[in-house]
């Protein structure tokens, strides 16, 4: 069995067509079968290995370059006409103390060194952090280290003793890239927790000033509202003198004092308010609800409308932290897809080996074995591991649509805002006027009373009304505060805005 002159024999058919030619001469037939058993074997083997690598050069590993979800894009507001400012210009990092009140700053303070949600979101950060150590260390080797002795005695034979010592190293080296795939998606998962925390930041923020200006306000209206009361039970006592007198009816007595019991159950519901709205800021700056009691103090007379510039530009909700982080979720999904598809690939590890054994302790470390052993893990047919690349798709789907959720969100909650706050300025005006002109009338009324020309029941009457006024404008005042730290939380605070591509770029 020769081989002819020209043949597609290969170095191993051809060796052994010629082992063959020798055997079949020295009529050695059972070498002659197991020949051929080893050379069909190591046939198979190469077989094995062409079609696992032909399989694995099928899968599709590829990944798109990572791109920022599209959303529908918003170059103004529809409520700003003024021309066009920049962000830095427009909010400032302090941005609450354009209000120019020290004590609310103090109580903000307060809020950021003692509250305790913002202590957990901080906690996660520590969490993510230590996370992208833990996924780096899936590119690095293992060591381990044991030790042993075993003691044996038979009947009749003499005690044995055996100690041994070993080591063992593995290692899976990343060829790939999918540790460092991970690695990128826990760095972004960090990425978005420091902008939960943030976001958080701005929430508590935002929240201890609408709490603070709330109890404010909560002040001035149990004040308006006893003068109010006052007011009311002087009227009262001038309809009982009427009604004795027989001037008005006895159901006029009636009707002012259902009026007086419905401001008196009003003063119950602005102070049983007042204490709820206390401890609400009692938990945001840390303290046990009930262990502190704001001072009162008058809304007007404390905190000043900052005025917000005109021409906001769109761009402003880069700086949002939510959606800042919900970008990086998208970008930690990104990741982790390209993880799964990389986890298809083979998979090569080394393993060292080193040890040593002896019927005495003293001569346990004067020999050792060692030894390296190379594999290939080639994942021929693995569905759990097909599912998960799909697990991981369908989860950036879903973490793409809710960055779009946070989007949309965004661009309604700043149009809301500026739609309240342009409605409540021009109610502003009204009110001032309204205001102005009750106070007026008061005067004169005042007057004419000093000349006997009308009644002290109109006087009280004209106050009344004037009250009232007042305390639709302080309400507008503290609606107009509000408005203004929704439109600031809204915008994002002053947080710098952040380009997740690009950092995406970068690592």
């Amino acid at each position: 069995m020769s081989a002819l002159p020209g043949s597609s024999l290969s170095g191993s058919r051809l060796f052994e067509s010629s082992l063959l030619d020798t055997l079949i001469r020295q009529r050695r037939l059972p070498a002659i079968l197991a020949l051929r058993r080893i050379g069909s074997a190591l046939r198979g083997a190469c077989a094995a290995t062409v079609c696992a690598l032909s399989l694995c050069a099928c899968i599709d590993i590829s990944m798109p370059v990572y791109q920022r979800p599209g959303t529908p894009t918003k170059t103004a507001w529809s409520d700003q006409k003024g021309a066009p400012v920049s962000a830095a210009a427009t909010i400032e990092r302090d941005w609450w103390k354009g209000f120019q009140d020290p004590y609310l700053d103090t109580l903000i303070d307060q809020a950021i060194a003692g509250n305790f949600d913002i202590q957990v979101l901080a906690a996660r950060i520590d969490v993510a952090r230590t996370q992208i150590g833990e996924a780096k260390a899936g590119a690095l080797p293992t060591v381990d280290l044991g030790a042993g002795a075993q003691f044996e005695k038979s009947t009749g034979q003499p005690f044995v003793r055996q100690y041994n010592l070993a080591t063992q190293v593995n290692w899976d080296i990343d060829i790939w890239g999918k540790v460092e795939k991970g690695v990128r998606a826990q760095k972004a998962e960090f990425h978005a927790t420091e902008a939960d925390w943030r976001a958080g930041y701005l929430e508590l923020v935002a929240n201890v000033s609408s709490t603070y200006f709330q109890i404010l306000q909560f002040d001035d209206q149990i004040e308006q509202q006893q003068k109010t009361l006052a007011t009311n039970r002087q009227i009262l006592t001038i309809y009982e003198g009427q009604a004795r007198n027989g001037l008005v009816p006895q159901t006029q007595v009636l009707r002012q004092q259902a009026e007086i019991n419905r401001l008196t159950n009003d003063l119950y519901e602005l102070r049983r308010s007042r204490a709820l709205a206390n401890n609400a800021l009692c938990t945001l700056i840390g303290v046990p609800a009930g262990e502190f009691e704001l001072p009162r103090g008058h809304l007007q007379e404390r905190v000043k409308l900052p005025v917000v510039p005109d021409g906001l530009p769109a761009q402003l909700l880069s700086r949002r932290p939510d959606i800042v982080a919900a970008e990086f979720r998208v970008l930690e999904a990104y990741n982790l897809v390209g993880e799964a598809k990389l986890a298809q690939l083979p998979s090569i590890g080394l393993t060292a080996q080193g040890g040593t054994a002896s019927f005495a302790l003293n001569d346990l470390l004067k020999s050792f074995t060692f030894g390296l052993m190379p594999s290939i893990n080639i994942p021929l047919l693995d569905p759990g591991v097909r599912a998960h690349v799909k697990v991981t798709e369908a989860q950036s789907k879903v973490a793409e649509q809710q960055y779009r959720v946070a989007v949309m969100g965004a661009f309604e909650e700043v149009e809301n805002a500026l739609v309240n706050l342009s409605a409540h300025k021009q109610q502003r005006t009204e009110l001032q006027q309204q205001v102005s002109r009750l106070q007026i009338v008061a005067d004169q009324i005042q007057a004419q009373l000093r000349l006997g020309v009308v009644s002290q029941l109109e006087v009280f009457e004209t106050e009344r009304t004037l009250l009232d006024a007042q305390q639709a404008l302080l309400e507008n005042h503290q609606l107009i505060l509000s408005d203004t730290v929704t439109l600031y939380k809204a915008l994002g605070g002053g947080w710098p805005s952040v380009d997740v591509e690009a950092q995406a770029k970068e690592k």
